[in-house]
């Protein structure tokens, strides 16, 4: 009996070494964005992207013949606690993180990664200076605001040349940041703005901001914020009878924006990328995600083509390396659900498109046809 048992757990000891074993070949990779917070359903449009990336990769074979483990990081849009998120990632010697959301996390978060050796791509910062500054591991899948901006000028120049426009912003390094390239793109096309003020990232009266739409006659507002301020404002405009036309950047793109507008939502405007649920690349991968009830809108398939380009520069260069994976991205070109991908020396995607888009009283938005 004393054997039987000293076999027993020593095949049981065996067992749990083994699995410890498998489990220490896993490659943990994370995603980071904010999970909970004003910005949480952009934080779970990443962490869908991810999940289903990872499981896919997986059920490829993995990556350099192991698999990928996803650890899951909330920066709540908070600078100070990305800070915190990005050190932990790089203390536990994570190789590669698909994140962060807000500009504001993004851009300090990166100097905590280039320090501990980890790769960013972000799926929706749009901030230039998140690349502009040379650091070796910052990349991204999206635009940029300089890039949206334009599109956005192009729309108010061809549109509102001659009306009264109001350009505000809520300070934050993406509000603030899209609101100056769209206004310095006017400005230089020769239409001056009646109006440029600033209200605070989780305000919900904007009363008094909307007492100056009203007396300077304001026709169309531009937004550089998120969604839950910029609808709040588009109720309180209706509500006082300020019809101007209410126009903003990718933030919009959420269903929240709709939600907390109503039906008060039709005829408003926002910039983004094409749809990527209507390209062929996504096809295959769109189907997966209705097969699990998911809607893959906003960033969501953005977030899954930073791990699809992760994963085969990682299969190219034979190595976790971040930085000899960095180099990797840079020099090659990638297939992924987007499209392909190439990147500019300082980590930008060689071709992005921007386009405006419009809301219906349901909610839904399509794109601008063209010369409208």
């Amino acid at each position: 009996m004393k054997f039987a048992l000293r076999r027993y757990f020593l095949a049981l000891g065996t067992s749990l070494a083994l699995s410890s074993a498998a489990m220490a070949q896993d490659i943990s990779v994370a995603v980071v964005g904010p999970m909970t917070g004003s910005e949480a359903s952009f934080g779970q449009q990443f962490k869908n992207g991810a999940d289903l990336a990872i499981a896919d990769i997986n059920a490829a074979g993995g990556v350099l013949g192991k698999k990928l483990k996803l650890e899951v990081g909330d920066d709540a849009c908070d600078p100070k606690q990305a800070v915190s998120v990005a050190e932990k990632m790089a203390g536990a010697k994570i190789p590669f993180v698909v994140g962060h959301f807000c500009s504001s996390t993004s851009i300090p978060a990166s100097d905590a990664y280039a320090e501990g050796n980890v790769l960013e791509i972000t799926p929706g910062s749009t901030n230039p200076l998140f690349t502009e500054r040379g650091l070796w591991n910052t990349f991204r899948v999206c635009g940029r605001d300089d890039q949206q901006g334009m599109v956005a000028a192009a729309y108010i120049i061809k549109n509102y040349k001659t009306r009264n426009v109001a350009i505000i912003h809520d300070k934050t390094t993406y509000g603030k940041g899209l609101a100056d390239e769209t206004r310095n793109a006017i400005n230089a096309a020769g239409v001056k703005e009646k109006l440029y003020e600033a209200y605070t990232k989780g305000d919900k009266d904007f009363a008094a901001l909307v007492s100056r739409f009203k007396k300077e006659g304001i026709d169309f507002v531009y937004v550089g914020g998120y969604y839950a301020e910029a609808a709040l404002i588009l109720r309180q405009m209706r509500e006082q009878g300020v019809n101007a036309v209410l126009m903003g950047g990718d933030a919009l793109v959420d269903k929240q924006f709709a939600a907390i507008a109503g039906p008060l939502a039709e005829g408003s405007l926002f910039t983004f990328s094409p749809d990527p649920r209507k390209k062929l690349t996504a096809a295959a991968t769109l189907k997966k995600f209705k097969d699990k009830g998911i809607d893959p809108d906003g960033y969501t398939l953005y977030s899954y083509a930073a791990f699809q380009i992760w994963s085969q520069a990682v299969a190219r260069a034979q190595t976790t390396d971040a930085k000899k994976v960095a180099t990797t991205i840079k020099a090659g070109s990638w297939d992924t659900v987007l499209g392909n991908i190439s990147y500019t020396p300082k980590g930008d995607i060689t071709l992005i498109d921007y386009v405006v888009y419009r809301r219906d009283k349901d909610g839904n938005y399509a794109e601008l046809a063209a010369g409208q």
